[in-house]
């Protein structure tokens, strides 16, 4: 009997270690993470989590992020380098950021009251960068369609890749992580470009759930079960409520530019 249990004991950590690596080769994190970074991250992290998110969601962002955010690098004081990715909106649109942040569980939000131009901010730092959202991008084979984002990301990765830590130490030619589509049709062949387009000119669209409210009962019942990852509890559910009540064009109008 208690070698039987043993046996089990045994087996059932073998085959979390095999789900581990699994999950860690699909995932990889990109770099090196200083241990006390990485022991913060872990205590909210579940890699199967994100794993499970749909590529229409990646699509979506990283036209939203071609569109309203950047990747800065930039130069400490003492010469080293800092990484992290902004997407920054109108405060009127924060509800868009909140949804993004609760399907991700990744970055900070802070708001700016600019009397003239109030802003909100989704600040995704590094780490979280290492480890989750750009082993996403290269996993799901997604990437930035615009010149400026595109070099800013091939040089976060070149950077975290190689564990660069001084600015000096960034070299001037540097390769792109993904191949470019050669002409702009080819673009539209992507299998990600509706999806990409929608976050790019809409920053309160999401794709597939703004159809899919004009088709049905926008109910937490019904889009928990068809949308069940990107709605996963009540608040998440609110969040793209908050979305779909102001949004007055339709998808279709945008879909219909696509050959």
């Amino acid at each position: 009997m208690g070698q039987d249990v043993v046996e089990s004991k045994t087996k059932t950590i073998v085959g979390l270690g095999i789900l581990i690596f699994v999950l860690l080769s699909i995932l990889p994190t990109i770099g090196e993470i200083h241990d006390n970074a990485l022991k913060k991250f872990h205590k909210v992290m579940n890699k199967e989590d994100y794993i499970s998110i749909p590529s229409s969601f990646l699509g979506f962002l990283s036209g939203l992020i071609d569109g309203d955010g950047y990747i800065q690098i930039t130069k400490t004081g003492k010469g080293f380098i800092t990484i992290k990715l902004t997407i920054s909106l109108h405060l009127d649109d924060i509800s868009t950021l909140e949804y993004i942040n609760s399907v991700l569980k990744l970055g900070k939000i802070t708001i700016y009251k600019d009397l003239k131009s109030p802003t909100c901010r989704l600040v995704i730092n590094r780490t979280e960068l290492q480890e989750i959202l750009f082993p996403l991008f290269i996993h799901n084979k997604i990437f930035f369609l615009t010149e400026t984002r595109i070099n800013q990301f091939n040089l976060a990765v070149y950077i975290l890749k190689n564990n660069i830590k001084k600015f000096e130490e960034i070299p001037s030619k540097i390769d792109n992580v993904f191949k470019l589509p050669e002409n702009p049709f080819d673009y539209t062949l992507l299998s990600f470009f509706k999806n990409w387009i929608v976050g790019f000119a809409c920053s309160n669209l999401y794709p597939g759930v703004v159809e899919f409210s004009q088709q049905n009962p926008l109910t937490y019942k019904r889009v928990k079960k068809d949308f069940k990852k990107l709605c996963s509890n009540r608040d998440s559910y609110y969040y793209l409520k908050k979305i779909l009540k102001n949004k007055q064009t339709p998808i279709k109008k945008i879909f219909d530019i696509i050959p």
